[in-house]
């Protein structure tokens, strides 16, 4: 088996098929470049939805899992291991805060924050037992869980999958005045993602977080981030939330905190808030183990020095000056923040799929999101150079598809 059609297939006829990637299949990959079971190469303008922030076999997180995997990689939390307190401390010293609940992946970060935002409305704000309720944001993605789905409005994500769990109130997105006007005596969280990454790379209007933190303080409400993508660099800064100035309760993590080698992801706050949970309410055999615990140390020391964010913020001001090149040319509507780009194609062009199958053709890999929507999240460790190749196959792309609709 040496072609890309022979491990396409092979993929297709045994895995189920809640995918439809692009027709590229990569087998190596290091820094910024994969390349394919053909030899062909590619810049990897995607970085795994921003999992691998320092690229590919990043050599310090390499060495890490290397050295962990001759030593103990698992012993579940029946026991402890050398490596999940010194995790844990270093996370939520970079994080400003002082406890971790470990787990495995995003959804599971979002799913034990609900459980915990509940808990504390319980037993701390006193809400009566089974009336807490969770503001969540339109256009949210927090993961394909059941009780995730349950307040998404993405139809692909929910339809046919219910029924859903109660005690979740959708307000539109960047609008917090009606996410005043929601807030109940039994509202115990917001869970909100401060860009939205899935919907395009939405981002909010000025000032919002900043008045989400202060209606959430008004009111005795828990303010949870999701930064499972805008988190650890990808936007200039080790968080989001730090851009506009705002510390939440509550960070959901995940993503680039496992480095791409492994799972890791954790909700991080203070112990009045992580505190309610006691011993056999929440757990996670995987969660903590001393391979991950390993990776996040390197994670956590790489971001210390502050060079990725520095990076993300330079660069991400020339791609964003490459990127708006682009309007009137193809693309109607760009947005960027840090290393993390959406771009809105004209629908009258082309899908968002085939801009980027015409981007892999010309070898850059990107991903569309609804629509003509493109995003793009490459790792933090590409160069100016690489950026401009990417936008002038970009430009390439859009000045074939602009002259095949002229002819």
């Amino acid at each position: 088996m040496d072609s890309t059609g022979a491990f396409i297939d092979q993929t297709e006829r045994f895995s189920a098929h809640n995918y439809a990637p692009l027709p590229v299949v990569i087998s190596s990959g290091e820094g910024a470049w994969v390349t394919d079971v053909e030899g062909r190469r590619y810049l990897d303008c995607l970085a795994a939805y921003s999992a691998l922030n320092f690229g590919h076999r990043h050599p310090a997180m390499v060495a890490a899992a290397h050295a962990q995997l001759d030593r103990l990689t698992l012993t579940s939390r029946a026991f402890g291991n050398d490596r999940l307190g010194e995790f844990c401390q270093r996370l939520a010293e970079l994080a400003g805060k002082q406890m971790v609940l470990p787990m495995n992946t995003g959804a599971e970060a979002v799913e034990s924050g609900i459980k915990v935002a509940r808990a504390w409305g319980y037993r701390v704000k006193g809400v009566p037992d089974g009336r807490a309720r969770i503001i969540v944001a339109s256009g949210n993605f927090h993961g394909r869980t059941t009780t995730i789905v349950g307040f998404s409005s993405d139809p692909d994500a929910r339809n046919g999958f219910g029924p859903f769990a109660s005690g979740f109130d959708v307000v539109p997105y960047g609008d917090a005045d009606a996410l005043a006007a929601a807030i109940t005596d039994e509202t115990v969280a917001v869970l909100i993602e401060p860009i939205q990454g899935e919907a395009g790379v939405i981002l909010p209007p000025d000032g919002y977080l900043a008045r989400v933190r202060r209606i959430t303080a008004e009111h005795d409400v828990l303010f949870i981030a999701d930064e499972i993508q805008s988190g650890l660099g990808r936007t200039g800064a080790t968080f989001e939330c730090e851009n506009a100035g705002v510390v939440p309760d509550l960070y959901l993590l995940g993503k680039a905190l496992g480095a791409g080698i492994v799972p890791v992801s954790a909700v991080v706050g203070d112990a009045e808030v992580l505190g309610v949970l006691r011993p056999g309410e929440h757990g996670s055999t995987f969660g903590g183990n001393p391979l991950a615990a390993a990776v996040g140390i390197a994670v956590i020391g790489l971001l210390s020095t502050g060079e990725f964010q520095a990076r993300a913020r330079e660069l991400g001001a020339h791609l964003a000056r490459r990127l708006q090149g682009l309007l009137g040319h193809g693309v109607a509507q760009v947005r960027v923040r840090g290393l993390w780009a959406g771009v809105d194609v004209d629908p009258g062009l082309a899908t968002g799929r085939r801009v980027c199958e015409l981007l892999a053709g010309r070898g850059i890999l990107a991903k569309e999101t609804h629509g003509s929507t493109i995003r793009l999240a490459p790792p933090l460790v590409i160069t100016e150079e690489e950026l401009d190749l990417a936008a002038d196959q970009f430009a390439a792309v859009l000045a074939d598809l602009r002259g095949a609709t002229r002819r």
